[in-house]
């Protein structure tokens, strides 16, 4: 521990697994009190409780970010728990890949509930109150499907390009009131979607080589390093970033090629 975050008090959403439990426990490791939302209650619960075992200060809820009267619950249990938030990972998301003409209303509604509605109600929830304490952080974490398109993953991409935008409209619109708002966009991450996708095909393991040799690399990224970003960017090691996105895929976004 180096004391990174000391002083932050984090909402992270979508923190019971996967990405989100990789920056969870890489943001207490750096001494910052959180505050952790999922659907999964009981796997978040579990999560949570070892955390706390090892010392780090935090509160837990299972919420549903498409429920705005819920978010904003969140909050208020987040300051009596661990003080004023005054920083938001917005984490939470779900993949949503339909054909175009075949996909239903109830699917699109869905993609942007989570992705960006979501998203939306944490920001408005948290904002009021970073704002009262003279600044702080929030943290999209979007997706290079938030510029590139991947064939046959519509509307995903859509709720991405939004996330994006809405990234940087708030990081101009609060940047006076002292509140940087950045977005992190990982491309193929090593978690249990990435296993779950590769299991779709009847070929695991030639799927699985399939996407590592598409990266300049020829790996993805661990979860834990995209953690390691985010913890940069939550940061005040950064003071200037703001409204922007930082990139973390080996350079495959880069690559015209292969």
């Amino acid at each position: 521990m180096t004391n990174r975050l000391a002083g932050k008090r984090i909402l992270i959403t979508g923190a019971a697994q996967g990405i989100g439990l990789a920056i969870a426990k890489a943001c207490a490791g750096e001494g910052a009190s959180l505050f952790l939302i999922d659907m999964d209650g009981a796997r978040l619960a579990a999560e949570a409780e070892m955390l706390r075992a090892q010392g780090v200060s935090l509160g837990f809820a299972r919420a549903d970010i498409t429920d705005a009267a819920a978010i904003e619950a969140v909050v208020s249990q987040a300051a009596a728990d661990i003080g004023a938030l005054n920083a938001l990972i917005n984490n939470a998301g779900i993949n949503v890949f339909s054909e175009p003409l075949a996909m239903t209303d109830a699917e699109w509604q869905r993609c942007f509930d989570v992705n960006l509605k979501g998203a939306w109600n944490c920001c408005r929830a948290v904002l009021p109150g970073i704002i009262e304490q003279g600044g702080g952080a929030i943290l999209n974490i979007a997706s290079t499907h938030a510029f590139t398109i991947i064939p046959h993953t519509f509307p995903y991409p859509l709720a991405k390009h939004a996330l994006l935008g809405m990234t940087k409209s708030l990081g101009i619109e609060y940047a006076g009131r002292g509140v940087r708002v950045n977005a992190l966009a990982p491309g193929y991450v090593a978690t249990q979607k990435s296993i779950e996708y590769w299991n779709s095909f009847p070929d695991h393991e030639a799927a699985k080589a399939a996407t590592m040799k598409l990266h300049p690399g020829g790996r993805i990224a661990t979860a834990q390093e995209i953690a390691l970003a985010a913890v940069f960017m939550i940061s005040d090691e950064c003071p200037f970033m703001n409204a922007t996105s930082l990139t973390i895929d080996g350079g495959l976004s880069v690559l015209q090629h292969q």
